[in-house]
């Protein structure tokens, strides 16, 4: 089961973006954000949301981007 509600540090340590960028998302009106007491918190579906709203990469000429082999763990 997903965490309810994440901290900016727990979505930087996620991948989401450096602290700075997930504070400028919130700032902008693009990640919604709450308080709970002095923290700053973001609840999972607001989280999702503002990723699934990030611009889409596109190559020039319109090709697919293909992922990279990744290393063996």
């Amino acid at each position: 089961m997903e965490k309810l509600a994440y901290t900016i540090n727990e979505l930087a340590d996620k991948g989401v973006g450096r602290r700075s960028s997930i504070y400028k998302m919130i700032n902008s009106g693009k990640l919604r954000a709450r308080k709970r007491g002095r923290s700053t918190i973001i609840l999972h579906e607001d989280a999702e949301e503002c990723l699934k709203n990030l611009p889409e990469y596109v190559l020039e000429g319109g090709g697919a981007v293909e992922a990279p082999d990744a290393p063996a763990r």
